[in-house]
Protein backbone atom coordinates (compact mmCIF):
# COMPACT_ATOMS: atom_id res chain seq x y z
CA UNK A 1 0.00 0.00 0.00
CA UNK A 2 1.34 3.39 -0.91
CA UNK A 3 1.44 6.01 1.80
CA UNK A 4 -0.47 8.70 -0.07
CA UNK A 5 -3.39 6.45 -1.02
CA UNK A 6 -5.66 7.39 1.85
CA UNK A 7 -8.26 9.89 2.94
CA UNK A 8 -5.88 11.22 5.59
CA UNK A 9 -4.48 14.71 5.17
CA UNK A 10 -3.10 15.73 8.59
CA UNK A 11 0.05 14.37 10.26
CA UNK A 12 -2.13 13.04 13.11
CA UNK A 13 -4.44 11.25 10.67
CA UNK A 14 -1.53 9.74 8.75
CA UNK A 15 0.05 8.57 12.02
CA UNK A 16 -3.25 6.95 13.10
CA UNK A 17 -3.56 5.27 9.72
CA UNK A 18 -0.05 3.79 10.00
CA UNK A 19 -0.94 2.32 13.40
CA UNK A 20 -4.25 0.91 12.15
CA UNK A 21 -2.62 -0.58 9.05
CA UNK A 22 -0.02 -2.32 11.20
CA UNK A 23 -2.85 -4.03 13.09
CA UNK A 24 -5.39 -4.66 10.36
CA UNK A 25 -3.45 -5.64 7.29
CA UNK A 26 -2.34 -8.91 8.92
CA UNK A 27 -6.00 -9.98 9.18
CA UNK A 28 -7.20 -12.51 6.57
CA UNK A 29 -8.67 -10.82 3.47
CA UNK A 30 -8.92 -7.37 5.06
CA UNK A 31 -8.82 -4.60 2.47
CA UNK A 32 -8.42 -0.83 2.65
CA UNK A 33 -10.30 1.59 0.43
CA UNK A 34 -11.60 5.14 0.29
CA UNK A 35 -15.39 5.32 0.57
CA UNK A 36 -17.66 7.79 -1.20
CA UNK A 37 -17.25 10.29 1.63
CA UNK A 38 -13.44 10.26 1.50
CA UNK A 39 -13.03 8.12 4.61
CA UNK A 40 -10.40 5.41 4.79
CA UNK A 41 -12.41 2.24 5.32
CA UNK A 42 -11.31 -1.29 6.15
CA UNK A 43 -13.53 -4.13 4.99
CA UNK A 44 -13.68 -7.88 4.94
CA UNK A 45 -15.90 -9.51 2.32
CA UNK A 46 -17.71 -6.21 1.57
CA UNK A 47 -18.47 -5.57 5.26
CA UNK A 48 -16.94 -2.49 6.85
CA UNK A 49 -15.38 -2.86 10.26
CA UNK A 50 -13.32 0.35 10.57
CA UNK A 51 -14.01 3.82 9.18
CA UNK A 52 -11.36 6.51 9.62
CA UNK A 53 -10.90 10.20 9.02
CA UNK A 54 -8.42 12.79 10.25
CA UNK A 55 -10.81 13.22 13.20
CA UNK A 56 -10.56 9.67 14.53
CA UNK A 57 -11.49 6.03 14.21
CA UNK A 58 -14.95 4.46 14.19
CA UNK A 59 -15.09 0.70 14.60
CA UNK A 60 -17.67 -2.04 14.63
CA UNK A 61 -18.68 -3.44 18.00
CA UNK A 62 -21.80 -4.84 19.59
CA UNK A 63 -24.25 -3.05 21.86
CA UNK A 64 -22.95 -4.73 25.01
CA UNK A 65 -19.30 -3.79 24.43
CA UNK A 66 -20.35 -0.36 23.21
CA UNK A 67 -22.07 0.30 26.52
CA UNK A 68 -18.90 -0.64 28.43
CA UNK A 69 -16.63 1.48 26.20
CA UNK A 70 -18.92 4.52 26.38
CA UNK A 71 -18.37 4.64 30.14
CA UNK A 72 -14.88 5.92 29.32
CA UNK A 73 -14.79 9.57 28.22
CA UNK A 74 -12.48 9.00 25.28
CA UNK A 75 -15.03 6.82 23.45
CA UNK A 76 -18.28 8.13 21.99
CA UNK A 77 -21.25 6.93 19.98
CA UNK A 78 -21.04 7.98 16.31
CA UNK A 79 -24.03 9.48 14.52
CA UNK A 80 -25.98 7.30 12.07
CA UNK A 81 -24.35 3.96 12.98
CA UNK A 82 -23.94 4.23 16.74
CA UNK A 83 -27.32 2.62 17.33
CA UNK A 84 -25.87 -0.56 15.79
CA UNK A 85 -23.03 -0.77 18.31
CA UNK A 86 -20.32 1.15 16.48
CA UNK A 87 -17.90 3.18 18.64
CA UNK A 88 -15.64 6.16 17.88
CA UNK A 89 -12.47 7.55 19.39
CA UNK A 90 -10.85 10.85 18.40
CA UNK A 91 -7.32 10.54 19.70
CA UNK A 92 -6.34 6.95 20.45
CA UNK A 93 -3.17 6.66 22.51
CA UNK A 94 -3.20 3.09 23.84
CA UNK A 95 -2.46 1.11 20.68
CA UNK A 96 -2.33 -2.20 22.50
CA UNK A 97 -5.96 -1.67 23.55
CA UNK A 98 -6.85 -0.41 20.07
CA UNK A 99 -5.33 -3.54 18.57
CA UNK A 100 -7.69 -5.68 20.63
CA UNK A 101 -10.71 -3.52 19.75
CA UNK A 102 -9.90 -3.42 16.03
CA UNK A 103 -9.39 -7.19 15.88
CA UNK A 104 -12.75 -7.60 17.64
CA UNK A 105 -14.28 -5.28 15.03
CA UNK A 106 -12.89 -7.57 12.33
CA UNK A 107 -14.39 -10.60 14.08
CA UNK A 108 -17.83 -8.93 14.05
CA UNK A 109 -17.63 -8.53 10.26
CA UNK A 110 -15.70 -11.60 9.06
CA UNK A 111 -17.53 -14.66 7.75
CA UNK A 112 -17.12 -17.89 9.74
CA UNK A 113 -14.47 -19.30 7.38
CA UNK A 114 -12.19 -16.30 7.87
CA UNK A 115 -12.97 -16.13 11.56
CA UNK A 116 -11.72 -19.72 11.97
CA UNK A 117 -8.60 -18.85 9.97
CA UNK A 118 -7.96 -15.77 12.11
CA UNK A 119 -8.53 -17.57 15.43
CA UNK A 120 -6.15 -20.35 14.38
CA UNK A 121 -3.32 -17.81 14.06
CA UNK A 122 -3.98 -15.96 17.35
Amino acid sequence: MTENWSGMKTPEGISMLKQVRSIVMALPEAIELIDGHGHTTFKVKDKSFIIMSDYGITFKSDLENQEILLQQERFFKPKYIGHRGWVSISEPSDWEEMGILLKEAYMHAAPKRLLKQFLATE
